[in-house]
């Protein structure tokens, strides 16, 4: 079970942790996990080019060792690189010193000052000690899941939840993952016209 909308409990629990990005302006920022990925990545690119919609990924490592060629596009295109650690490792059940060498090994390849756990699942002692290895690092999290990777989801209620949600500020995350593309082939073009539409406006984190 997941919440479109984090609750403000939460963000008051891991202070430390950016949940959305309070400004004075409709900016938003939409981001993307799981990346990157052929056909799924480029898509994405390309959609966002559409609206010269910066964005900001979050990659796997292994990913990018596979697939280069589509992680250059993101690099090509002007996008923002966050870590994703390199086998997408889910932090509540990793111990603490393999979880650290796996971001550590990501970092390798995309060198980022930002990092997202995967399924937004990470221990105190995880944020710790990643926060001791770089202390310029920001633990990105989000204010807006979309779902996109629930295939049980219909792209119209997707596409309708994340609207509804959008607020100023908000950190919007989508997946580009050959599991979310179905939702996502429907609600990104229909969303960054709807927020075009609504005068926000687009920026990497």
């Amino acid at each position: 079970m997941y919440l479109v909308k984090t609750p403000a409990w939460l963000r008051l629990i891991y202070p430390s942790l950016i949940w959305r990005k309070l400004n004075d302006s409709n900016t938003i920022y939409i981001t993307f996990d799981d990346g990157p990925i052929p056909i799924v990545t480029p898509f994405v690119i390309k959609t966002l080019k559409l609206y010269n919609a910066p964005a900001t990924f979050f990659c796997i490592g292994d990913n990018i060792r596979k697939h280069p060629e589509v992680f250059q596009q993101l690099i090509n295109q002007g996008h923002r690189i966050g870590n994703h650690t390199f086998n997408h490792l889910k932090g509540w059940i990793t111990d603490d010193e393999v979880y650290l060498q796996n971001v550590k090994k990501c970092n390798l390849l995309v060198k980022s000052n930002l990092f997202r756990p995967p399924y937004g699942k990470i221990k105190r002692s995880q944020i710790g000690l990643l926060k001791k290895e770089y202390p310029d690092l920001n633990i990105v999290m989000w204010d807006i899941l979309t779902g996109d990777f629930d295939q049980s989801l219909s792209p119209e209620t997707c596409l309708k939840r994340v609207l509804h949600a959008t607020k100023p500020g908000a950190i919007i995350v989508f997946h580009d993952s050959l599991k979310a593309l179905e939702r996502l082939q429907y609600v990104l073009p229909r969303a960054l016209e709807y927020w075009t539409q609504k005068g926000y406006q687009f920026e990497k984190l």
